[in-house]
């Protein structure tokens, strides 16, 4: 059976709406939709027969049979979990137990939502991160834009309106992008990277000099030159020193004695490298860009999004993650972004990453006092940086106007609620605009729409 989300609820229905979940997200939804008029059945995480219940499925009907009058029958189901597992499970369940109600889920990973949508035709699938990053990313390429989308499309400020425009990075731009990541190559970033490569250079530098010695001061063949350079860097001597060399062989024996040392820090360093995470890499993409780039503090589903979200727009960037095991840290490695293992609200992380060079700094944490300790330490490194912030969950600073100083902020769970309950309530938005204090929902045929926020972000069900 194939239905439209749309469909969920028409003007005047007075169908309960069902709302599954205990987090912010479920809260806010749950708490904007009571405001609205509408009944709520909030649960934070029932078993099967609460859920049949819930959905208006009678004691002993057949899944997917309706209620004799069609009166407790839920007009749609929000399933509102952080981990995926779980959204997987219950968006399962009330397919299986009322087919005929439709579904909006919150599923981060793609695999699993490209799976989920092909064994439910009528769910609408999304997840914070996906929603709200253009809205982070926006800010993070100038000030007046809103709203940023790859491959290059902003959203601006007209009036009391909106407008859509393309965008690309103008020439400075794009040359100093270039500066950046050329800069980042061969350049050590941690302490086994700079023992790395200063082996490296210093086995490099053995080998030239020995090379030049023969060729300039004993008139050697190039190719033959060569060959006795590589033995002294082997450490196994040269093969047949010059007549009247005592000079070449002192030198020469010093720097097999120094190119030990030499190929013992660089075999450490090499070793820690391959057995390592290589979170960062010394050349390619991965490279840790020098200047022009945004870095992200915090890399949860949001942060993760909207790195990719600005490498589609063409901006380097930069990921800061207080912990290896976050489970985007191995996404992260796979879509080749640097990660940078240390804490944001660190002086000496934040100089490792070049913040004194860089186009913007995000702090998208899933905790609001990590953000906001972060933007204080990023405007002490370098005041002039352009900061955007994730806010407006944590109850004492809902307020986000307070927060104006710090820099750009961008309440993500208000904004993800805003969708969720527009598309309970029958709409169909393809995206959403964030603004400071704002909402905006792109609809099919009337383009950018204002839509109301709640203040609210707590419910009577579940407290928080």
């Amino acid at each position: 059976m194939t239905m439209d989300p749309g469909a969920a609820a028409e003007p005047g229905d007075d169908r309960p709406l069902v709302v599954l979940g205990d987090g912010a997200l479920a809260r806010s939804v749950c708490a904007a939709l009571v405001e609205r008029g509408r009944v709520v059945r909030h649960l934070p995480a029932p078993d099967d027969g609460r859920l049949a219940e819930a959905l208006g499925v009678r004691d002993g009907a057949q899944p997917g049979e309706p209620a004799d009058d069609g009166t407790g029958r839920a007009a749609g189901l929000a399933v509102l979990f952080h981990d995926d597992h779980v959204a997987l499970r219950y968006t399962l369940a009330a397919a299986h137990l009322a087919p005929d109600v439709p579904v909006v889920s919150s599923v981060f990973d793609r695999t699993v939502a490209t799976q989920l949508t092909r064994l439910v035709p009528w769910l609408a699938l999304s997840t914070p991160g996906n929603l709200v990053a253009p809205s982070l990313a926006g800010p993070c390429l100038g000030a007046g834009i809103v709203s940023a989308s790859a491959p290059g499309t902003v959203v601006v400020r007209d009036g009391d309106g909106l407008v859509t425009r393309p965008w690309r990075p103008d020439a400075a731009d794009r040359r100093r992008t270039l500066v950046g990541r050329l800069s980042g190559q061969l350049r050590p970033h941690d302490p086994g990277s700079r023992i790395l490569l200063a082996g490296l250079a210093g086995l490099v530098a053995v080998l030239v000099g020995d090379f030049a010695a023969l060729v300039l001061g004993f008139h050697r063949h190039a190719s033959e030159a060569f060959f006795d350079a590589a033995r002294v860097v082997a450490t196994v001597g040269p093969a047949a020193a010059p007549e009247e060399s005592a000079t070449y062989l002192v030198l020469s024996a010093l720097a097999i004695l120094v190119t030990v040392v030499l190929t013992a820090s660089f075999t450490a360093g090499l070793v820690e490298r391959l057995l390592g995470d290589r979170l960062v890499g010394l050349v390619g993409r991965r490279a840790l860009p020098r200047r022009g780039h945004v870095v992200v503090v915090g890399l949860g589903q949001v942060g993760l999004r909207l790195c990719q979200e600005l490498r589609g727009l063409g901006l380097p960037v930069v990921a800061v993650e207080k912990y290896a095991s976050a489970p985007s840290v191995r996404r992260a490695r796979a879509l080749h972004i640097p990660v940078v293992i240390g804490d944001g609200e660190d002086r000496e992380v934040l100089e490792r990453v070049c913040l004194g060079r860089a186009r913007a700094l995000a702090a998208v944490a899933s905790d609001d006092i990590d953000n906001i300790a972060v933007a204080v330490a990023a405007h002490a490194v370098a005041p002039g940086v352009r900061v955007v912030l994730r806010a407006g969950q944590h109850e004492a600073i809902q307020e986000t106007r307070s927060l104006l100083p710090l820099g750009t902020t961008r309440d993500v769970t208000g904004a993800a609620a805003g969708w969720v309950v527009a598309r309970l309530l029958g709409e169909q938005p393809t995206r959403i605009v964030a603004g400071m204090h704002d909402l905006w929902l792109d609809m099919p045929g009337r383009g950018l729409v204002r839509w109301p926020t709640t203040s609210r972000d707590r419910c009577s069900h579940i407290g928080g």
